[in-house]
């Protein structure tokens, strides 16, 4: 006698294994880039490369930034730093980005930058205002300070 495992449906039957749909899983792709989305020094991470590797134009970052910060930054987007090495190269992506919290309301992150064999550090400072937006505060990259 064969298991059900639904109305209709038999053990005896199955190919494959269950297809799995948690969207957390490693390499999830559209989903995975939506959870890191929500996580605060992801969002920046990918604003400042977008920014510094002239995909993105610095005025997007205004209101994402403290004055001082923004300056720098305006500085040093129009050499776009993170642009990919040759032409027709691949686009620069965050691998990876980590944190540091020294005290409540600030986060020191720091990311990984990748374009084709190239890998580039990324470490930026975000305060939390009254408002509770979180804001960038400093940016460094490779030993550039912005």
């Amino acid at each position: 006698m064969k298991s059900t495992t639904g109305p209709g449906r038999t053990t005896g039957r199955r190919t494959a294994p269950p297809r799995r749909t948690d969207a957390r899983r490693p390499g999830a792709g559209p989903a995975a880039r939506h959870v890191r989305a929500g996580i605060p020094r992801y969002w920046f991470a990918e604003q400042l490369l977008l920014t510094l590797s002239g995909q993105r134009p610095v005025h997007r970052m205004i209101g994402h930034t403290l004055p001082a910060a923004y300056d720098l930054l305006a500085e040093l987007a129009p050499r776009a730093p993170l642009r990919p090495p040759a032409p027709g190269g691949s686009a620069p992506a965050v691998h990876r980005c980590d944190q540091f919290q020294p005290s409540p309301g600030v986060i020191e992150a720091y990311a990984r930058i990748v374009s084709g064999d190239r890998l580039q550090a990324l470490a930026f400072r975000l305060e939390q205002g009254t408002d509770r937006r979180w804001r960038c505060s400093a940016v460094e990259l490779g030993g550039a300070r912005a």
